[in-house]
């Protein structure tokens, strides 16, 4: 099961994805291509390169709903629903869950601004976004199939961070992001990769 999920995971760059499942899920969508129109929309907080209200334009329909914090609901219009980390709701055969995402040695991303990681289950696999954070003591308590972790450093954990972020998440598979737009590069992806040789699958996605 989660090899067809993860064959329905499109990396757009930076932060961004695109998952093709029973719903056309997008999530912080930046710099992208237009797109099939969402059904599912997360945002995980109101950082120019992640609540892009340029790009959620491209491809948010009559349809859409938007989920994401207040400081980029703010932003946004249409079915724009807000949470808060610790909240878990289900939209038909999708469920959803909030975690924190926040930087513990920077000022980035404080932990009070209630910015949003997620976790969006798909036929039972459980997809975590991890937005933009460090190696955050919450991460230990996740029970997730697939992270999607950040890599580049600067904002976000290292790629060695994100590694031993990885091996205490303890995924089925793990998928770097935030590298190669504004910081970072695919060395980085490719850092992350050979730390958990061994350890860690790690699938590094090519630019859809």
């Amino acid at each position: 099961m989660i090899e067809d999920i993860v064959k329905k995971i499109v990396w757009l760059g930076h932060d961004a994805f695109r998952i093709d499942a029973d719903k056309i899920i997008y999530i912080d969508p930046f710099e992208i291509a237009a797109g099939p129109p969402a059904d599912l929309l997360f945002i995980t907080h109101d950082h120019y390169d992640h609540c892009s209200t340029e790009d959620i334009a491209k491809i948010q329909g009559e349809k859409s709903i938007i989920f994401t914090e207040k400081n980029s609901a703010e932003k946004l219009s249409g079915d724009v629903r807000i949470m808060k980390p610790g909240e878990v709701l289900t939209v038909d055969s999708i469920k959803i869950e909030t975690v924190p995402s926040y930087n513990t040695d920077k000022e980035f991303h404080p932990k009070e601004n209630g910015w949003l990681g997620f976790i969006i289950e798909i036929q039972g696999v459980r997809i975590y976004h991890a937005g933009d954070a460090d190696f955050i003591p919450e991460m230990k308590d996740l029970s997730v199939d697939i992270a999607l972790l950040p890599v580049s450093g600067t904002y976000v954990m290292t790629a060695v961070q994100a590694a031993e972020a990885a091996l205490a998440i303890n995924p089925k598979l793990a998928i770097p992001m935030h590298y190669g737009a504004i910081v970072g590069s695919e060395q980085d992806a490719l850092d992350f990769k050979q730390a958990l040789e061994g350890k860690v699958d790690v699938l590094i996605l090519p630019k859809g």
